[in-house]
């Protein structure tokens, strides 16, 4: 039970420290943008110099592919368009339940606008029990609940692009969207069998929609990426090249160029976007997209109305120049119509969603199986009974 006495004495002290950090964050953010306006003069010089270090820089950083002051007005979509998105839930396995299992459930979506069609909503489940999905993720040191996080990545991606592909048929404008990032950090910290089991069938995945020319996207909401404010720390750098390992090796400490810090990529964009804009197109390079072949990841930021977002395509879909802002437009639409957010993820994510009544069904339909195939003593431990309820 929360003590919200004790709660009331904290909470003076963290309205004075969000006081003083909103002062700070007003002056990094006047930094910040006078940075941005004498990069506009020595942009190329600054991706020579990232270029030609890159091996040397120690921090994450995006390139500018287009002039960094550009602002585009995003075009109007075609009425007659298809929106498919996907969207994950599990139920992680627990060994004080009935039976040490997991389960994943897919939310489908995929809305129809001018077509007198019928949408797309409902999701697809799968119960993982053997010992080779249990236990597998164990010889390289991945708990069983990281790895079925893992797991449902790529299995909502498969699923979207078995939607995309059934949808390129129809021959209409179409847009695959998913919750979330198209870089896959996670991966850089697994090993290379690990990360063989789940990269290549999201690639696979990618280069389906690619060949049916249905464009992906990524959809960010809150981000807190810096990656562009991290290419202005190119200017920012006092030494005569961005060498980090030999002038600054502990990218921990209080270094030179980190006069931004804290500062996302957002914060700048809102001052120069207007409602219905996009930025500079960037490619991030992150050392996890060199296992992503020719799919490497670029991505924008786009003033949606609502708040600034992060918006990723693979290459295949920013290279097009009328393929990305025809999807940018159905975008922008998807979010006008969701009220602030693209109302088939929304939809997606209701549809994956494992409630409480959901989780309790799952199991009682677990318990008849056991009880009909003749296991005796089936139950929850003592202590998870314990803990739904109690006596004091």
């Amino acid at each position: 039970m929360l003590d919200l006495t004790q709660l009331a004495r904290q909470m003076q002290g963290l309205s004075q420290h969000l006081t003083l950090e909103a002062a700070a964050s007003r002056q990094r953010l006047e930094l910040a943008q006078q940075h941005l306006k004498n990069a506009y003069e020595s942009q190329q010089d600054l991706i020579d110099r990232q270029e030609k270090w890159r091996d040397r820089i120690l921090f994450a950083n995006a390139t500018p592919i287009e002039p960094l002051e550009t602002c585009i007005d995003i075009s109007v979509p075609p009425k007659i368009h298809t929106v498919i998105a996907t969207d994950g839930s599990q139920i992680a396995p627990n060994h004080h339940e009935i039976a040490y299992c997991y389960l994943l459930n897919i939310g489908r979506v995929v809305l129809h606008y001018g077509q007198n069609r019928h949408p797309l909503l409902d999701s697809l489940p799968e119960v993982f029990y053997r010992s080779e999905d249990l236990y597998m993720s164990r010889q390289w040191g991945i708990r069983t609940e990281e790895w079925m996080s893992f797991r449902r990545t790529a299995s909502e991606t498969t699923v979207l692009a078995e939607l995309a592909c059934s949808a390129a048929q129809a021959e209409t404008p179409a847009l695959a969207m998913v919750d979330g990032s198209l870089i896959y950090w996670f991966l850089e910290q697994l090993p290379m069998d690990a990360r063989d089991r789940i990269l290549p069938p999201i690639l696979e995945a990618w280069q389906q929609m690619r060949d049916a020319r249905i464009p992906l996207m990524g959809y960010l909401s809150a981000s807190r990426s810096i990656e562009t404010m991290n290419f202005l720390r190119l200017l920012a750098c006092p030494h005569t090249a961005p060498d980090c390992k030999s002038y600054c090796p502990n990218q921990l400490e209080k270094v030179p160029c980190k006069i931004f810090e804290q500062l996302r990529d957002t914060s700048v964009w809102a001052t120069r976007l207007k409602p219905g804009q996009r930025s500079t197109l960037w490619r991030s390079n992150s050392p996890i997209l060199e296992l992503y072949g020719d799919q490497t990841i670029y991505f924008c930021y786009v003033h949606v109305g609502t708040e600034i977002a992060r918006i990723e395509v693979p290459a295949w879909v920013a290279e097009n120049a009328t393929m990305l802002d025809q999807a940018l437009g159905l975008m922008l639409a998807q979010v006008q119509k969701g009220y602030g957010y693209p109302v088939a993820i929304a939809e997606a994510h209701n549809q994956a969603v494992v409630k409480g009544g959901d989780r309790a069904r799952f199991f009682a339909l677990l318990e008849q199986q056991m009880i009909k195939a003749g296991l005796k003593n089936v139950g929850t431990s003592y202590k998870e009974a314990r803990k739904r309820g109690s006596i004091a």
